[in-house]
């Protein structure tokens, strides 16, 4: 595993990228083990994923010599080893159902993720974080200064070298600077109710209409409010003999396993930003 990587791009649309990329690593040793592309039409961008095993040349100068690659096509490129799991930080308030299943997948092997830190504006997990060994931030909310409460999130985040934040239901609106800060590298799960049923007790106003469908969508943390680019959704048919309860159970269930498969995606460097959609080679 120490010499696999994986390599992702993304540059205007062209003949001959794909003869150039494959060369490119040809020329260097590279054995291509898994490779996909997408081209969009509507805006005229390419994107690639390719990985691959080389044992004639490191990271470090592959890096280098990617830039001569990357200049005649103009392209914004990544490349990751795959022996280096995710440097991971997850946030979360007072429900605990997607932060017990990221723990359980990533203590399984299933998730390659190095969860450095949780942190929670509320007590009621750290018997949790220590059953698996990682370290409890309880960071209360300041309502009367967000900002100092935000710094040090911040400080816990940026101390662990985190390259993801998972908001495993953090139950607190983040700042536009703290979001800027986080951009890219921050995933938020919420019911796929809204716009509708916003607010308080969702489960509740859906029982109320008579839903038929409840879901969950993962998305990437933006300063609009759960409006970021969309990695994963799914849904669960429900009928009129569900109780708030099964409904509310349905749809944890659901949000713990939309909220898995985009850290997943996006610890293997699966998803690439495409303006406000994302493209993600599964």
């Amino acid at each position: 595993m120490q010499d696999t990587y994986t390599l992702t791009l993304s540059c205007p649309d062209r003949r001959g990228i794909v003869h150039a990329v494959s060369g490119f690593l040809l020329e260097r040793g590279g054995n291509i083990e898994e490779a996909a592309q997408f081209n969009d039409a509507d805006t005229g961008l390419f994107f690639m994923r390719v990985q691959f095993r080389s044992e004639q040349i490191g990271a470090d100068e592959l890096r280098k010599q990617l830039e001569t690659l990357a200049g005649p096509f103009d392209m914004r490129w990544q490349l990751h080893a795959l022996a280096q799991p995710m440097r991971c930080v997850i946030m979360v308030s007072r429900e605990g159902h997607c932060l017990n299943d990221l723990l359980f997948r990533w203590k399984s092997g299933l998730l390659p993720l190095d969860i450095r830190a949780i942190v929670s504006n509320h007590r009621d997990f750290y018997q949790l974080a220590a059953s698996y060994n990682v370290p409890f931030h309880h960071v209360a909310m300041n309502k009367a200064d967000k900002a100092q409460t935000e710094a040090r999130q911040m400080e816990i985040i940026d101390g662990e070298g985190a390259e993801l934040v998972v908001l495993a239901r953090y139950m607190q609106i983040l700042s536009d600077d703290m979001c800027r800060k986080l951009s890219g590298r921050a995933i938020n799960i919420h019911h796929s109710f809204l716009p509708s049923f916003k607010g308080a007790k969702p489960y509740y106003q859906a029982h109320d209409r008579g839903v038929k469908l409840i879901g969950a969508t993962a998305h990437y943390v933006t300063a609009e409010l759960d409006e970021g680019p969309i990695i994963e959704q799914d849904v669960a048919r429900v009928d009129h003999t569900y109780t708030v309860e099964d409904l509310t159970a349905a749809g944890r269930d659901t949000e713990s396993q939309v909220l898995a498969r985009a850290v997943k995606w996006h610890s293997e460097h699966r998803v690439l930003l495409n303006g406000h959609k994302t493209v993600v080679f599964k």
